[in-house]
């Protein structure tokens, strides 16, 4: 089976889909690890962002394996060093890529052929997994959204300010929008969920009840029935 959870970022997809995962026995998929893991490779390799060509290549050669846990480049571990604002603010150039989202549409496919997964992305109910048996859509205000963003740098290191961080997600927001190849937006048939103040494991809590539903799935009895 696929769950996808789509939505703009700060809107909690990946803490979110990495829970559901867990609760539900499924595996987890993060298909914006691999956006990343390919627009830092080009960073490190000083790749023009206008050649298309030499984007499409290096993708092709790159080795990119995505575990619940881990995101390996070539067996390097990246996963950090990727969730940078750095590699953030080019990660266009990588997702704007049609060849290059081809590649990797194409490798989450691959990923996902052989188990139960919760995938997470822009167009993963959309574009990649449309046949998905059950499809969420998550949202949260540009306020929430900055405020989690701001918390997640962080823990990281960095810091900016909430005018810089609305800025530039207002900016990444219009880009993902507007993309011409797998673009955000919500399939017709997804749930749209708001995750405005709501904490992690109630939002968890609600996803679970209406995928179980969606999927006739019974909820595990509790170990202390």
């Amino acid at each position: 089976m696929i769950i996808t959870i789509d939505g703009p970022a700060g809107a909690g997809k990946s803490s979110v889909a990495r829970a559901l995962a867990a609760r539900l026995g499924f595996r987890f998929l993060d298909t914006g690890a691999m956006y990343r893991a390919v627009a830092w490779a080009a960073q490190q390799r000083q790749l023009d962002w206008n050649d298309s060509d030499a984007l499409d290549l290096l993708t092709r050669e790159l080795d990119i394996r995505v575990t619940e846990d881990q995101v390996l480049l070539d067996g390097r571990d990246v996963t950090k060093i990727i969730r940078t604002m750095e590699v953030t603010g080019v990660i266009h150039h990588v997702a704007d890529n049609p060849n290059v989202r081809r590649q990797l549409v194409e490798l989450q496919r691959q990923v996902a052929a052989n188990g139960d997964f919760v995938t997470e992305g822009r167009d993963q109910g959309t574009i990649v997994f449309p046949n998905a048996e059950c499809k969420i859509f998550l949202t949260a205000s540009p306020a929430e959204r900055a405020r989690r963003r701001m918390g997640d740098l962080k823990n990281r290191g960095e810091e900016l300010s909430m005018e810089e961080v609305l800025s530039r997600q207002n900016t990444r927001d219009q880009r993902d929008r507007s993309r011409a190849v797998g673009a955000l937006i919500a399939a017709d048939d997804a749930i749209q969920f708001d995750t405005s103040n709501m904490e992690l494991d109630e939002v968890v809590d609600q996803l679970e009840a209406i995928v179980r539903e969606r999927l006739a799935m019974p909820k595990p009895e509790s170990k202390h029935a």
